[in-house]
């Protein structure tokens, strides 16, 4: 346990290291701005500078917005997923202080290219351990436990005020610059780690008892049990079968490893859902 707390915790500061990487080289001075908090930290910086006068770092204001949110995520969401989102906020924070703000290229188009994709890898690889980095996945991680709603709808919402104001305070092409990297930091996002809101996961398994019960120890999910059997070995086995959101697939390999780890699973994607999903603290009537 303590290596796999070790690594998350070194995979979620190099993940800091990269989103800093990804603003202080080639987004700040390109005025493109990143997803989520980051981007209305970027704005909020620039708008401040350019127009009242007043220097507040990008790391600085990332830190101020998160402080809400990580209060919010501590009582609502849990203490571990929470720390490591303080651990990868405050990370990012020191290492956008510590680098130099410059332009690794004048092509304003490379900036948003390269930033995205240095962006979507270092928030992939946190998720991609159970861990966050801050900002709007804990807003998410909380909606998603307490309603039903495309969680989707408000990151688009938060990125939509920042591209408009980027289009509106500086240029349009600004704005047109700040949708490609937003396009980009996502695709990559999805190569790492699944930004679908909601997965299928698909278990066959000998262990379909014990699975079960470990499951429903850590998150609040149905679950269907079918009879399974091996084309080849002809063994009677299992299949678990069981829609959950995109913040608990690492909870749910982590049980799977610990229970069972020959058992075969399969995740796909989750267009949408009919009926009774349950979300936490609902009740089910018997």
């Amino acid at each position: 346990m303590f290596f796999i707390e070790a690594k998350r915790i070194i995979v979620v500061i190099f993940g800091s290291l990269l989103v800093a990487i990804s603003l202080n080289f080639f987004l700040i001075n390109a005025n493109v701005y990143a997803s989520g908090f980051a981007g209305a930290a970027q704005l909020t910086s620039s708008v401040l500078e350019d127009f009242l006068g007043i220097r507040i770092s990008t790391g600085i204001l990332l830190l101020l917005f998160n402080i809400p949110v990580f209060i919010l995520g501590w009582f609502k969401v849990g203490k571990g997923f929470t720390i490591y989102s303080i651990v990868s906020v405050i990370f990012a924070t020191l290492f956008m202080g510590a680098l130099p703000v410059l332009s690794v290229s004048e092509d304003i188009i490379l900036n948003a290219v390269f930033g995205g994709v240095i962006a979507g890898v270092g928030v992939g690889l946190s998720l991609k351990l159970g861990a966050s980095t801050g900002g709007m996945d804990i807003v998410a991680m909380v909606l998603s436990r307490l309603q039903d709603k495309p969680i989707g709808t408000y990151f688009l919402l938060l990125n939509g005020v920042i591209i408009v104001l980027a289009g509106i305070v500086y240029e349009p092409e600004n704005a047109l610059y700040t949708m490609l990297t937003l396009y980009v930091t996502t695709a990559v996002i999805d190569m790492i780690h699944t930004r679908h809101e909601k997965v299928t996961a698909m278990i066959v398994t000998l262990k379909a008892e014990e699975l079960q019960q470990a499951i429903h120890q850590k998150m609040v999910r149905g679950i269907t049990i079918l009879p399974a059997k091996g084309a080849y070995s002809k063994e009677d086995k299992s299949m678990l079968y069981l829609v959950i959101t995109r913040y608990e697939l690492y909870d749910l390999e982590t049980i799977i490893k610990e229970v069972d780890p020959n058992a075969f699973t399969n995740i796909v994607q989750t267009v949408g859902i009919f009926g009774f999903f349950r979300r936490e603290g609902e009740v089910v009537s018997k």
